[in-house]
């Protein structure tokens, strides 16, 4: 891509061209040797047609078919949800397709780098250390919350809010007789928050108070799989131990939980302390054990130390939010790039979101490196697609109208891009929600496509670091895995710097090449796996949603 390129065609089977700046009607673009006349003003991230179409007529973008025209569409006409309806291609596993060979990028410059991680007994590496405390049932949730206000601040965890607010300074200005208008105007941040080292327990990143609305109620499937879930969190390299509260008499019983955590690792010698409150005398003594627990927990946690850890322990969860038409031409890429250089190091990634793998299915299924992951693949996507439809839902009505306004008008248009966070290697396995990551190379993990529980997902089958890509913005962030935001956009990484981490937005200008950029956002990532802070750490961005599976898209 060109310093200072109007427009961009993805693919030569295209019909459709990104505008990378704001395009006037009337304006005469040439590309590729062809000239168009935009018929409408264009804002940039929005797409115009190459050639006249007809009703019905098919429409392609990153070389697969991701809509059909409902209306005859001039060439040079903007693509709208007032002319382009969502289709995608038919797709099946075919036993005699044969793995192409796969090259892995350049990964010289990586090969003998390492980060600073904490080494569990079962091999794997962790990039923080955190003690959880966790409820197995909602009725837990005040227990959980009473916890947190006992020992946040007197361990050294919560002293200050990272964006310091003076409330204390506004309460003073109230009860001195100053006017509204007055403090309306008033400046009340304050300095940041002081992230040095725990000066109790310098060695444990954090404590992590975790609430849901699961357990009982509802169906006893969703009850089990916030068991494998809660199992999968603890199981986690980013965990050293937990804290687990249960009523007694809920679905979610923790019978359900040890017996999934020892499948999970069944060698286990992360301490987890689970107190019953229906076996206690009382509350006040549930907690005070609770208290007890988890302080000489943090103690055992604090004895581990960082030390250096091979690039291929690390397990990255691929993620995108808030997406935008540049999503999946600089950032996705970019991911899907840095991909690609963890598989040739030996190390895992994780692509997920299946309602945004929507018309990609068949170029999936063919990078599967055996029939019986493409069919399960194939399976999974099935299923959850007939499940949503019965619930008056469908992958199709998946884009967001933020999603809408900035570009992506159709599920398989969002979804093309989407895919390109996976790069190009082969997919060695397929899990479904809660499977664990056991496999290097590319793992396809079937989560829903909302933000949160999608990251809560990744984070309970291992990733031990998450990148989420945005073109939009979000605050975004998970209570045990990292999360480094990525945006598309330089014009979004200016304006919410204080939530976004990298900026991939110099492809779109044309100053930096994906692989560039993907090499600079690879030694970023080393640098939070060894112990560097991301902007939702600094918020406290602790974002937990377990997926009802009969109820989310």
């Amino acid at each position: 891509m060109s310093v200072h390129q109007k427009v961009l065609k993805i693919h030569s089977k295209d019909n459709v061209i990104v505008a990378l700046t704001d395009l006037k009607k009337g304006e005469q673009i040439v590309h590729e040797n062809q000239v168009y006349e935009i018929q409408n003003d264009i804002l940039a991230k929005h797409k115009f047609i190459t050639e006249s179409l007809n009703e019905g007529d098919s429409v392609y973008m990153f070389g697969v078919l991701v809509g059909k025209a409902k209306k005859t569409i001039a060439k040079g006409d903007l693509i709208s949800t007032t002319n382009l309806i969502h289709d995608t291609e038919a797709y099946g596993v075919n036993d005699s397709d044969k793995q192409e060979v796969w090259e892995a990028p350049d990964i010289s410059k990586f090969v003998n780098k390492t980060f600073e991680g904490y080494h569990r007994a079962d091999g794997k590496v962790g990039t923080e250390n955190n003690w959880l405390v966790i409820p197995l049932v909602f009725c837990q949730n005040r227990n959980v919350e009473v916890l947190k206000q006992a020992l946040i601040e007197k361990l050294g965890y919560g002293k200050k809010q990272h964006l310091g607010l003076d409330v204390d300074g506004l309460i003073n200005d109230y009860t001195s007789g100053v006017s509204t208008e007055a403090i309306l105007e008033k400046n009340i941040l304050t300095d940041g928050e002081d992230h040095s080292k725990n000066p109790l327990f310098p060695n444990v990143d954090g404590v992590k108070f975790l609430t849901h609305d699961g357990g009982c109620g509802g169906a006893t499937s969703d009850s089990i799989a916030l068991c494998n879930l809660l199992a999968g969190y603890i199981n986690n390299p980013n965990v050293a131990g937990a804290t687990v509260l249960s009523l007694g008499c809920q679905h979610a019983q923790a019978s359900i939980l040890q017996d999934a955590l020892l499948k999970m690792s069944p060698n286990i010698q992360k301490p987890v302390y689970i107190l019953e409150q229906q076996k206690s005398i009382s509350e006040k003594e549930l907690l005070a054990e609770a208290v007890k627990k988890t302080f000489v927990g943090l103690i055992e946690a604090n004895k581990i130390e960082r030390k250096p850890a091979p690039l291929s322990k690390l397990v990255i969860g691929l993620e995108c939010g808030g997406s935008d038409g540049f999503s999946g031409i600089s950032a996705n890429p970019t991911l899907g790039y840095v991909s690609d250089l963890i598989v040739g190091l030996g190390g895992a990634t994780v692509l997920s979101e299946f309602p945004e793998l929507n018309g990609v299915e068949q170029e999936l299924i063919n990078r599967c490196t055996n029939p019986e992951k493409a069919s399960k693949f194939s399976s999974i996507m099935s299923t959850y697609n007939s499940k949503a439809e019965a619930l008056g839902a469908a992958f199709s009505m998946n884009p967001s109208p933020g999603n809408i306004k900035d570009g992506l008008i159709t599920d398989a248009i969002k979804s093309a891009g989407a895919a390109k966070k996976g790069g190009t290697s082969p997919v060695e396995d397929v899990l479904d929600y809660t499977e664990q990551v056991v496999k290097p190379g590319l793992n396809l993990l079937c989560t829903p496509g909302n933000d949160v529980e999608s990251t809560t997902g990744l984070a309970g089958s291992g990733c031990n670091i998450i990148l989420f890509t945005t073109g939009l913005g979000t605050p975004t962030g998970n209570p045990i895995t990292p999360v480094i935001k990525v945006s598309s956009n330089t014009k979004l990484y200016e304006k919410m710097n204080d939530i976004i981490d990298f900026n991939a937005g110099a492809i779109i200008e044309g100053t930096t090449s994906i692989p560039e950029t993907g090499e600079v956002l690879l030694d970023y990532i080393i640098e939070v796996a060894s112990g560097k802070q991301t902007k939702a750490r600094q918020l406290r961005q602790d974002d937990f949603i377990p997926w009802k599976r009969g109820m989310s898209l």
